[in-house]
């Protein structure tokens, strides 16, 4: 993703005078040239801007006064060579935390200017883990900060901030989890892994495919497989676990109904289908007994509206009307109990 050329060209507005409109702040920095030796230095700015709102980094403007010049003949040439995955990689080296960032160009009145806009950062602080650059210019341990037009160490009263910030996210993530797992009940939850694309519960472990994905796979023969040239492949890298253990998702896509088809009604026609002699009110006892209405591998309750169910989530009371939907294992389990 690149910068937007207009945006690039509003910070380059010029007052009467030639001066710039725009003056270095807290989410805005500008640079004479761009060149490989001066990376650390832009790599200490980006950890700054990401652990404060974000901010655009300039290149192609004169210091004192501060006039737009646009970049000389090689440092376009290197700012048009920069591969922003080995940028990214170089950033992940030396900073803990992820740093987003994008890169645009611009032309004005013949002067090529080159830009960095960097994001904040999702998870606050960004530390370095290691010292770069000349004379140690990112130092291991140091959190960086943008105070107005200037990059530093993060002082005491900013630090503490991030931190009860990040502490607070954190409780709140806690609660949304935990209200979730109340509303659809323990034995009903399972934990996504993200970062592994896995859903486990219990001892179950479900890799998840993106339909994207798995619309671009193609399966090879053993023997078969070309590094170069051959059809689109999934590399897995570390431990491959059995297929017999492993459930692949490719879609879900079943309404309530198609997964509960029988009203009361129907459960109870078919329950004494298999139980000769067992009564209607034998029946409904034993749902009763068992709280099946209350448990998901067996029925659900077919809210008429939105309303209704965020109304009994929110107050745990059934409205009257609200029918029970079954599965066939719920007759399977109800002809057990009966005939036992």
């Amino acid at each position: 993703m690149e910068i937007e050329d207009q945006k690039i060209k509003d910070l380059l507005k010029l007052k009467d005078g030639g001066v710039l409109f725009h003056r270095e702040g807290q989410e805005l920095e500008f640079k004479e040239q761009f060149n490989l030796a001066g990376l650390a230095e832009y790599f200490k700015d980006f950890a700054a801007f990401a652990n404060n709102k974000g901010g655009y980094m300039i290149f192609g403007v004169q210091d004192a006064p501060r006039i737009p010049i646009g970049l000389n003949k090689k440092s376009i040439e290197l700012f048009q060579k920069i591969d922003p995955a080995r940028i990214s990689g170089h950033l992940l080296d030396i900073f803990s935390g992820d740093i987003s960032w994008k890169q645009g160009s611009v032309e004005v009145e013949d002067q090529f200017f080159g830009a960095f806009y960097i994001y904040p950062a999702e998870t606050k602080p960004i530390i370095a883990k290691k010292d770069e650059g000349k004379e140690h210019t990112i130092k291991n341990g140091e959190v960086y900060y943008r105070y107005g037009g200037r990059t530093q160490k993060i002082q005491y009263a900013e630090l503490e901030n991030i931190i009860n910030r990040r502490i607070e996210q954190n409780n709140k993530q806690w609660l949304d989890l935990m209200s979730k797992i109340g509303s659809a009940g323990p034995q009903n939850a399972a934990i996504l892994d993200t970062e592994k694309s896995l859903i486990e519960k219990g001892s179950s472990r479900v890799l998840v495919l993106d339909d994207n994905l798995a619309s671009k796979l193609k399966f090879i023969k053993e023997g078969e497989f070309v590094e170069k040239g051959g059809a689109t492949a999934l590399k897995l890298v570390g431990d491959v676990v059995p297929v017999d253990k492993v459930e692949i998702i490719k879609k879900i896509k079943e309404d309530l109904t198609s997964r509960y088809p029988l009203s009361a009604a129907e459960l109870a026609d078919e329950v004494k289908k298999h139980t000769e002699g067992v009564g209607i009110n034998k029946i409904w006892q034993t749902i009763k007994e068992t709280d099946l209405k209350n448990n998901a591998d067996y029925a659900e309750y077919n809210f008429r509206n939105k309303k209704q169910k965020e109304k009994y989530l929110s107050t745990g009371k059934l409205p009257s009307t609200t029918p029970t939907i079954y599965n066939h294992k719920a007759v399977d389990f109800l002809v057990k109990i009966l005939k036992n």
